[in-house]
């Protein structure tokens, strides 16, 4: 297998939806720093906006402040450095809503990508997703914190159920609803050709991951795709925000 240095190029498309007043995701990424960030927020008046932005704020502001660092950060170190941002984060949103009782109770998912040369991490916490494109086939790298996929995992539920359920919008697990969380972080040797999706609830919940691997299939720029699938959600009903960012390695 060739071992040239990937470049990686990426692009992102965010829109409300057709049915939610405002746009309550957040996304942020440096190709420079190899850092890309969805986070879908949730609370009362403008509280998930503020939860989802300072997710994305903190956690770039402490991965760019590493990787700038001299040398930049060790592959070795990279997960421990994303938790570190991660639990930076939590604290910031848990810290805020304690402040001020309007904020109560806001938090937000988080779904990211860290990539260093060939090795990528994937961390995520709630429903946000990361797939990846390999040779046209897509395949799903986080596993939804969300109620009804943890009753699928252990068998208590098909997965028809969980596509019926009218609990499938409950989370176990979001960043700032609690003074601790515990995030999942996957490591995987990215490929020359491999396209990674970071995407909200939103997207998902409109389109079918067949129909999510056919528009990926096409050759086209980055940044159409990426409306071409928010595109596709807003036709589908567009219920939630939607929100993408994709990401491309190539040598």
């Amino acid at each position: 297998m060739s071992t040239a240095l990937l470049n990686y190029t990426a692009a992102a498309a965010s829109d409300r939806g057709r049915k939610r007043p405002s746009n309550e995701d957040a996304f942020g990424f440096s190709v420079e720093h190899g850092v890309y960030l969805v986070c879908d927020g949730m609370g009362g008046a403008a509280a998930g906006e503020i939860a989802s932005s300072l997710a994305v704020d903190e956690i770039l502001r402490m991965l760019e402040r590493h990787s700038g660092n001299q040398g930049g950060p060790k592959t070795a170190s990279m997960p421990l450095l994303a938790e570190e941002a991660i639990l930076a984060a939590n604290e910031a949103i848990f810290s805020r809503s304690q402040r001020n009782y309007r904020l109560s109770g806001m938090g937000t998912t988080l779904v990211g990508l860290l990539v260093d040369e060939r090795r990528a991490w994937v961390f995520n916490v709630g429903d946000s997703r990361c797939y990846r494109l390999r040779k046209r086939r897509l395949e799903q790298i986080t596993a939804d914190h969300s109620l009804v996929e943890e009753q699928v995992r252990l068998g208590r539920m098909t997965r028809s159920e969980a596509l019926r359920s009218p609990l499938k919008n409950v989370i176990t697990r979001a960043l700032g609803t609690q003074s601790r969380v515990t995030p999942d972080i996957f490591e995987l040797e990215a490929e020359p050709g491999d396209m990674f999706l970071l995407c909200s609830d939103g997207l998902t919940r409109e389109l079918t991951d067949p129909l999510i691997e056919s528009l990926l299939a096409i050759d086209l720029p980055l940044e159409t795709l990426c409306v071409r699938l928010v595109e596709a959600a807003k036709k589908a009903g567009g219920h939630d925000n939607i929100t993408a960012i994709l990401v491309r390695a190539r040598e």
